[in-house]
């Protein structure tokens, strides 16, 4: 147990303020003397002075009241535990272990922004330490569990795909790589669907080179996504529109070729017939070079 009185002040059995003694010495008075000057006790006599003692609880019983207060799902009070070994302990291996934990109830807390600034935490301490896998997938599922709908803006998207991402190449063969590997076809298909809201509004309002822009960024960037095969049909409308018949014979030559069987390809043959063309690939083409080497992966929703 640990007094707020000195060591030598606790074997003498003195229970007299520090302040009261000095006083006591300044004006040259006995302790009897001195005990009768009522008014330098801050204290009533109901409410006499008492050193208040602080006991030492060891980091593992912290520790362990943490964990027990994560099973009764008391998130709030489970991470005010481990942040208490983190003061009391720090740069220890208690301090450490606790700091994962408070990271983790956080996030299971819902306290996304204090998950993501704890995760930075660890990574910035313990860069090599057995937990920096579990502290980048939990900074990437904080930014995950905030991504908004497709019609607002998608910053958390991107956070969270460069947080995954970040996951998959600095620890290719942990356990959460895997899961982090489906997230980011998840978030990849979420902003392609951003680029193509964005784009059929342009193509509604007759913008068709802020349109052509918009669709241009998902076949370039989102390939292995769902929306490609519209964003090449909606290309070959774009195209048209301008008179640009070359890319818009490519645009759809390429998607024909690489989804033959796509409804979006049947829709682009129509339009191009309609105004006496057909699809023909230009190998020079953007829209070409993009696909050279592709290798379809199935997205979400087939």
């Amino acid at each position: 147990m640990r007094s707020a009185f000195s060591s030598k002040t606790a074997r003498t059995g003195a229970r007299l303020p520090i302040g009261r003694l000095l006083a006591c010495a300044a004006l040259g008075l006995s302790l009897t003397a001195c005990d009768t000057l009522s008014s330098l006790n801050p204290f009533g006599k109901d409410d006499e002075y008492k050193p208040e003692l602080v006991p030492d609880v060891p980091a593992a019983n912290l520790y362990n009241e943490g964990l027990a207060l994560l099973a009764k799902n008391d998130y709030p009070e489970a991470s005010k535990k481990f942040d208490q070994i983190d003061k009391t302990y720090p740069r220890s291996e208690w301090a450490r272990k606790a700091l994962i934990m408070k990271t983790y109830a956080s996030y299971e807390g819902g306290e996304f922004s204090e998950s993501i600034n704890d995760a930075r935490r660890y990574l910035t301490l313990y860069p090599n330490g057995e937990d920096a896998a579990y502290a980048q997938y939990l900074l990437a599922m904080s930014y995950y569990r905030e991504v908004p709908d497709v019609t607002r803006d998608q910053e958390r998207t991107e956070k969270a795909l460069a947080a995954f991402q970040e996951l998959v190449e600095r620890y290719p063969r942990s356990e959460y790589a895997e899961d982090a590997r489906f997230k980011l076809q998840v978030l990849r298909d979420q902003l392609a669907g951003k680029e193509m809201e964005i784009g059929r509004f342009y193509l509604e309002r007759r913008n068709y080179t802020g349109a052509i822009n918009r669709f241009r960024d998902v076949v370039s960037k989102y390939q292995t996504t769902r929306h490609v095969e519209e964003a090449l049909e909606r290309l070959t409308e774009a195209y048209l529109a301008l008179g640009v018949v070359s890319e818009a014979q490519t645009a759809a030559a390429v998607l024909g070729h690489n989804f033959p069987d796509s409804p979006w390809y049947k829709d682009a043959y129509k339009l191009l017939q309609s105004g006496g063309h057909e699809p023909r690939e230009d190998t020079g083409s953007w829209i070409s070079r993009a696909f050279r080497g592709f290798s379809r992966t199935v997205g979400l929703g087939g």
